[in-house]
């Protein structure tokens, strides 16, 4: 069996994956059905934490890993649990790392779309749906594509994301679920004059709203203000397709921030205006509960409506809360369902494996999906390197990986489902006692530093 590796799938985990092999001198191709880069980009920002952090300084070249850093969002990283008037039940405090390979950053989806995808030209082959597999005589895969044609490869990693047509065929009793909770999210403009509109602790670091009871809302600020990639990202511009490219303006490689590495900004007057400025400083909120709490047209309606249904069920909270949501360009207002996977019981191990939203999608609760899955590209891009410079089984190594990810990755599934169960909880009396426990916490910071160690 040869071991070229098909990776399909263009989205986070699958370009980590795929830089880390490239990074290794291993041959990988990557199949993605969007037609260019600019397809299908998520507004908002994204935590990367010390696994994230780690995954993407080990795959990347140090350039694009340098670019990644001059590129992510400032400010504080400490947790606020807050009540829905702006009173401090606890403040989680992140300790400061030396190595930021160690530690929590904010990203943009779009930018580190831009960073994962440069460098990799002849690698992605944009506009290949892939819709099946089938096993030849040798042990190769041959993949079938919408357009017709047909790739084979040695080793197959599907990281098509929660709708995983790869996962459908290769393990079909994997399920992924709809929770019955809906968020709505949005983001409130941070600039110099609208950063005095809001109390200091929405704009220093994330936060969770606890209000009395079934519905909750997370809000973390992606500030750009001090990043030496901004102006750089906005400067340049964007290229071809509206997504810029990292490394266009490289010249021999030795790149180190964000003006070197060609990164391409996205203007507000492009894709789907503000939702998709990647060069703009905002503060993310997003308002979570169950089916029941909304109107049943709510999946019919405008980002306008949106943000009129969120400013409603907040009426009664603090008013700097409700100005994140009134105050929010109503573009930037998108609906987003919530599923999950079921853990399921170990496979038996082939050429075939998955990573990722491919095989543990999972909550947005606790911000560990994308993290899950840069961990993933890391420990498989370890695993195959290693066998395949010793000549080893690959599918050993394939065994390995996938031992580990399913209890990393599951246990993260669970933890994730446990954070959204909470977050929206409608027993009034479990929600008195949890903020009362918080406040506990709060006053006896040994006893806090306990409790929430590992958070």
């Amino acid at each position: 069996m040869t071991n070229d590796i098909a990776i399909i799938g263009g989205g986070i985990g699958g370009l980590c994956l795929a830089q880390g092999l490239r990074k290794a001198g291993l041959p990988v191709t990557v199949y993605e059905r969007d037609r260019t880069p600019a397809d299908r980009l998520q507004g908002y920002r994204v935590h990367i934490d010390p696994h994230g952090a780690r995954a993407l300084h080990d795959c990347l070249p140090p350039h694009l890993w340098q670019a990644f850093l001059d590129t992510t969002g400032q400010g504080g990283q400490d947790f606020g649990f807050l009540s829905e008037k702006m009173r401090l039940l606890a403040l989680l405090e992140t300790a400061e790392v030396a190595d930021p390979a160690d530690g929590h950053h904010s990203a943009s989806r779009i930018t580190l779309r831009q960073v994962l995808l440069s460098g990799l030209d002849e690698v992605v082959r944009f506009g290949r749906t892939y819709e099946r597999y089938e096993r030849l005589p040798d042990g190769r895969v041959r993949l079938h594509f919408a357009d017709g044609g047909s790739e084979t490869a040695g080793i197959v990693v599907a990281a098509d994301g929660g709708n995983s047509r790869v996962r459908g065929q290769y393990l079909p009793h994997a399920r992924r679920v709809d929770t019955g909770i809906t968020t709505v999210a949005g983001k409130f403009p941070l600039t110099e004059e609208t950063r005095g509109l809001l109390s200091p602790r929405l704009v220093d670091g994330p936060n969770t709203v606890i209000p009395p009871s079934g519905l909750g809302l997370f809000c973390a600020p992606h500030d750009l203000s001090e990043s030496t990639g901004t102006a750089n990202i906005r400067d340049i511009g964007p290229t071809t397709g509206g997504v810029g490219s990292l490394g266009a303006a490289t010249g021999s490689g030795a790149c180190g921030v964000g003006a070197a590495a060609g990164l391409g900004g996205i203007g507000a007057t492009e894709q789907e205006g503000a939702l998709m400025d990647n060069t703009s400083s905002y503060v993310l909120w997003a308002l979570g509960a169950a089916g029941h709490h909304f109107p049943p047209d709510i999946s019919e309606m405008s980002g306008e409506q949106l943000k009129a249904t969120v400013s409603l069920m907040i009426q009664s909270w603090h008013p700097d809360l409700r100005r994140l949501v009134d105050d929010s360009d109503p573009g930037t207002v998108s609906l987003l369902p919530i599923r999950t996977s079921i853990p399921v019981e170990p496979w038996q191990t082939t050429n075939i494996t998955l990573l990722g939203d491919a095989i543990h999608s999972m909550t947005p609760m606790r911000g560990i999906g994308a993290n899950t899955a840069l961990r993933d590209a890391r420990l498989l891009t370890q695993a195959l390197t290693s066998a395949l410079a010793h000549g080893q089984d690959p599918l050993q190594a394939i065994a390995g990986y996938e031992a580990r990810m399913r209890e990393y990755g599951f246990a993260a599934v669970r933890d994730s489902m446990r954070a959204v169960e909470q977050f929206v909880g409608g027993n009034r009396m479990a929600r008195a006692g949890f903020k009362a426990f918080l406040r506990t916490a709060q006053r006896f910071p040994a006893f806090k530093a306990r409790v929430f160690a590992g958070e």
